[in-house]
């Protein structure tokens, strides 16, 4: 593994799910030293309320936990997410699981106990998952591609020049393409603290269906914006 690996991975956050204690204190007190932060859980609800809350961007589940079991859990995300990386660490070897879990298109099946250097192979392969979805294609017209990390959006390969807050409002609706993106989530994912108002919204729409080669953003009276 490579010092590119490394640096990425300092970077990201994951969501750690396993109901003993001890497994998982030890798995994330290591996985700390690399990443930006390991957010624990010791059960399948309380791991889906931290996903909601942290957006981590790998997920590790165990599968046997109370209240929400990790197959659970991952379709629950799923329904909600395709692409977060999910990886399963469990001591459970039934084949009806494992072929359960692979429908829920996991990046691998780690048995305990956990190796250090295969969990690590893992990550590496999450990271190169997390790199290709980097680079999207718009559902609702694929001649426009959106980079994250460059921040750019180009039109059948010509860049189209965005300001700031039309970049965020735009990748906000390029990461929830399936769904309405509400006025309060615009409030908190592109204003922050300032105040949207409904003038300031709406003057940015304008201005950005005017960037835009084509017509792609639809506004749902009264709820919100998505993708057409």
């Amino acid at each position: 593994m490579n010092k590119e690996f490394y640096d990425k991975l300092k970077n990201m956050t994951i969501l750690y799910a396993e109901d003993e204690v001890g497994i998982r204190e030890n798995i994330a007190d290591s996985l700390k030293y690399y990443v930006k932060d390991v957010f624990e859980a010791s059960d399948g609800e309380e791991a889906y309320q931290i996903y909601e809350e942290e957006s981590p961007d790998i997920i590790l589940s165990d599968i046997h936990m109370p209240k929400v079991n990790g197959i659970e859990l991952v379709k629950k995300i799923r329904s909600k997410n395709r692409d977060v990386p999910v990886v399963m660490i469990t001591a459970h070897t039934d084949k009806e699981y494992l072929l359960e879990a692979v429908e829920l298109h996991m990046e691998k099946y780690i048995v305990k106990p956990v190796d250090l250097d295969e969990l690590f192979e893992t990550l590496e392969k999450c990271v190169n998952v997390l790199d290709s979805n980097r680079k999207v294609l718009l559902k609702v017209d694929e001649n426009y591609m959106y980079d994250y990390d460059a921040k750019e959006l180009k039109y059948k390969d010509e860049m189209v020049i965005l300001n700031k807050k039309e970049m965020m409002f735009l990748e906000v609706l390029i990461s929830n393409q399936n769904r309405v993106v509400n006025y309060d989530e615009l409030q908190d994912k592109v204003w922050g603290d300032d105040v949207m108002t409904d003038s300031a919204l709406r003057s940015l729409v304008r201005n950005l269906r005017k960037k835009l080669p084509t017509d792609i953003i639809f506004n749902l009276s009264g709820v919100g914006y998505r993708l057409v």
